[in-house]
């Protein structure tokens, strides 16, 4: 599967990006990135820092869009610390960032490569991929797929009772997404709040000995630290590491093709994913919604390709 990597590390993020690094059937063409969890400067800048702790200073690494199409930024230091990954001391990154804009190089890549190779994985607020299908609307029915982790229904949000941030934060650019005709895969909190680490789990991927082992630790125990508190729980869940999980082992999960509409009027529900689950809309349906996971699964095949970097 070769795939680009639109993102806004993020330690969840940073997760996702070392467990494609160390899956053979994953070849990442290039990481794309965007304003969301922090500034743009500091989430292209955290980009590069985890391809060289992957050993990977070859991936090609793009910064996006500033900030959402319409709205203002806004950002999540109080989760992810005032870099955007507190935890680990990683050095500054050697390796330079492209010349190009990374919008330029997903619809360049899109429409040079054959139609249906590329899968988009969108791991933040989707300005980015918006912004290459408004751009260039060819693009769409070339994409092979777009996986994304956003949305919530059961689960309500997480930064508003209505919303999950990477919708919030641009929920124009979802509702383009949305409505692209592209096949859409889309990891809400519903599913990924069933993916928590655990102290057990965390302290397994330490004790695999690496550098990126205990970088990943490192991360976690920080990054855990804002949804124990919220939640009361052991751990916190590790949402965007499925959007890559499903490419390797879609088994793991499970869900139901939906429509999906994503509010972008109200204030009180701005970005709120409205799931059509049981299907009493006649809207058409646009996006498989997964919403069950099998946790052991997934972080037994975490630990074992991150035990590969």
């Amino acid at each position: 599967r070769r795939i680009i990597i639109d993102t806004d590390p993020g330690q969840d993020d940073a997760v996702a990006i070392l467990l494609a690094l160390g899956s053979a059937e994953i070849e990442v063409a290039g990481i794309t990135c965007v304003a969301g969890n922090v500034s743009l400067k500091l989430t292209e800048n955290n980009a590069r820092k985890i391809c060289e702790l992957a050993g990977r200073p070859d991936i090609r690494v793009f910064a996006g869009a500033i900030r959402p199409l319409t709205r203002q930024l806004v950002t999540a230091e109080e989760v992810h610390g005032q870099t955007g990954l507190d935890g680990p001391q990683l050095p500054e990154p050697i390796m330079k960032l492209q010349d190009r804009y990374a919008v330029d190089f997903i619809v360049e890549t899109l429409m040079g490569e054959e139609s249906g190779s590329i899968t988009l994985c969108a791991l933040g607020p989707l300005t980015n991929l918006a912004l290459a299908l408004i751009r260039e609307p060819r693009t769409a029915p070339r994409i092979r797929e777009i996986v994304l982790m956003g949305g919530g229904f059961f689960e309500g949000g997480n930064i508003t009772p209505a919303a999950e941030f990477n919708i919030y934060v641009d929920p124009h650019a979802a509702d383009v997404v949305l409505k692209s005709g592209v096949p859409i895969v889309m990891m809400p909190l519903d599913v990924t709040h069933k993916a928590m680490t655990t102290a057990k789990r965390t302290a397994e991927i330490r004790n695999l000995g690496t550098s990126v082992g205990r970088a990943v630790a490192d991360m976690l125990e920080f990054y855990e630290r804002f949804d124990e508190e919220k939640y009361g729980s052991d751990g916190g869940p590790l949402h965007d590491p499925c959007v890559i999980a499903y490419l390797l082992k879609p088994e793991l999960f499970r869900g139901r093709n939906c429509n999906v509409v994503v509010e972008t009027a109200s204030e009180l529900t701005m970005g709120m994913t409205v799931i059509d689950w049981w299907g009493v809309t006649k809207r058409p349906k646009n996006a498989t919604v997964m919403r069950d996971i099998d946790h052991d699964g997934f972080f037994a095949l975490l630990t074992e390709r991150l035990a590969r970097l």
